[in-house]
């Protein structure tokens, strides 16, 4: 009955959170996600419910984000065919040194800002400069990931308070986002922009129009034998089970390795980075076998999605208001001053790095760097609304290294700072921001070089 309840009250939250959008046009003005809503008018009821509701029901909702995000990341490159690297290096190289030099300046500040400042000040949790990247460029997908190693460490509190980095992270990054679009457009950095005012009705409200609704993906099976949904979401459990398997080998040789050892790298470590190799290792085997016409990336889209909205309803609608209120002081500092480090990065490096564009490219990787990619997506359709310039696809490409390489320094980072201290993680993140932003300088002397 728990399952039941679970999935009806996050139904009701979506279905809620979509009506109340259409109803207030200030949120569609911000361009917020039905599911944050969804999970924020979840959030107020188990709140105002209080003692009446069940404990198990917030408990089991709690835990489901943590299991979605295996889900995303096993679809990610399912379906997809294998990008030539040499092209790929070429469009979205200058890209990927703009998202790298923004994650690990979140992480050196985050990290820094804790260990300097909040843990003798607050007394904070030593992973606390950690939520600055986990909520802003990892977003609710990646702290319900992270949520078994917040557990195994006996941080618990963590799981809310990154959940709130999201959030929070989400809205400014629509709302600076747009902030910035204006300023950008009355300086003359972009030309091509569709403000508010000039978006259709359909588009505001967030509804396509009868005749312009696209496919949701191609059916790659006949229904008499296995429903098409149903095959591809097959793929995805079995990618997840490889992600499983890849874990539990890495626990068992590392116990082949040092028996004796106490302190296990990957007790805790979380699965969704090890589900997207296992998404990987079974496209490669679909190729192989010349069976991965039978894998639509158009329906992995769809069911990465669906996890990502009931992902975000769920992680918003639990949030421990208590465990944010006798943090909200290191909170925010932490993400006001990576709030202001993000805006930094994009306005002085993008017009550095990029040949063209630049306000474009920059803008969308602002976006992903606070929200979540569709939020860099969005941000970039206003300003590039016909795809005029390279943006998207120099965005695209720089996510085929940025998201797997991040994945697996977000779940290493996170028990470093337990194994080896927060000072040593510090100085790792700062050695990689100034190996970015050498490459940066050297991307700008080229440029200019050619110019």
């Amino acid at each position: 009955m728990i399952a039941i309840e679970v999935f009806v009250l996050l139904c009701i939250f979506l279905v809620l959170g979509k009506i109340v959008r259409v109803q207030i046009p200030l949120l569609q003005r911000l361009y917020m996600p039905s599911s944050v809503i969804g999970g924020i008018i979840g959030l107020v009821t188990f709140n105002v419910m209080g003692k009446e509701l069940d404990p198990a029901i917030v408990n089991s909702m709690r835990s489901l984000p943590g299991f979605l995000i295996n889900i995303v990341f096993a679809t990610l490159f399912l379906g997809a065919a294998a990008p030539k690297i040499k092209e790929v290096i070429k469009t979205s190289f200058p890209q990927l040194t703009l998202a790298q030099i923004v994650v690990w300046g979140q992480y050196s500040i985050g990290i820094g800002l804790c260990g300097f400042l909040l843990m003798p000040l607050f007394n904070v949790n030593p992973a606390f400069g950690n939520l600055l990247e986990l909520g802003f460029e990892g977003g609710h997908g990646t702290v319900g990931g992270m949520s078994e190693a917040f557990v195994a460490r006996g941080w618990t509190e963590g799981i809310a308070l990154g959940y709130t980095v999201a959030t929070v992270g989400m809205i400014c990054g629509i709302a600076v986002g747009m902030l910035l679009i204006n300023w950008a457009y009355s300086k003359g950095y972009v030309k091509t922009v569709r403000p508010f005012r000039k978006r259709t009705r359909g588009e505001r409200l967030g509804i396509v129009e009868r005749h312009e609704r696209p496919s949701a993906g191609k059916q790659t099976v006949m229904a008499d034998s296995i429903d098409s949904l149903a095959w591809h979401i097959a793929i995805v459990g079995i990618a997840v089970l490889c992600g499983f398997g890849i874990l539990q080998m890495l626990k068992a040789l590392e116990i082949a390795i040092n028996p004796e050892g106490t302190n296990r790298l990957f007790n805790g470590f979380p699965m969704f980075p090890l589900c997207m190799i296992g998404g990987v290792l079974l496209q490669v085997f679909a190729k192989i076998f010349r069976i991965d016409l039978l894998i639509d990336k158009g329906q992995m889209t769809r069911i990465s999605g669906a996890a990502l909205d009931f992902l975000a309803v769920s992680a918003v609608a639990t949030i421990q208001l208590s465990v944010v209120m006798d943090n909200w002081m290191p909170l925010t500092i932490m993400m006001f001053a990576g709030l202001m480090w993000t805006v930094f990065a994009v306005l002085w490096f993008s017009p550095r790095i990029f040949q063209k564009y630049w306000f474009e490219r920059g803008i969308a990787e602002f976006g992903q760097a606070t929200g979540v990619t569709a939020t860099g997506l969005l941000l970039l359709r206003t300003v590039d609304p016909d795809s005029k310039t390279d943006a998207a696809v120099s965005f695209a490409g720089k996510q085929l290294v940025h998201e797997p390489f991040m994945g697996f320094w977000v779940a290493l980072a996170f028990t470093l700072i337990y194994q080896i201290g927060w000072l040593w993680v510090f100085l790792i993140s700062l050695f990689a921001l100034i190996c970015w932003i050498i490459v940066a300088l050297v991307l700008q002397k080229r440029k200019s070089v050619e110019s």
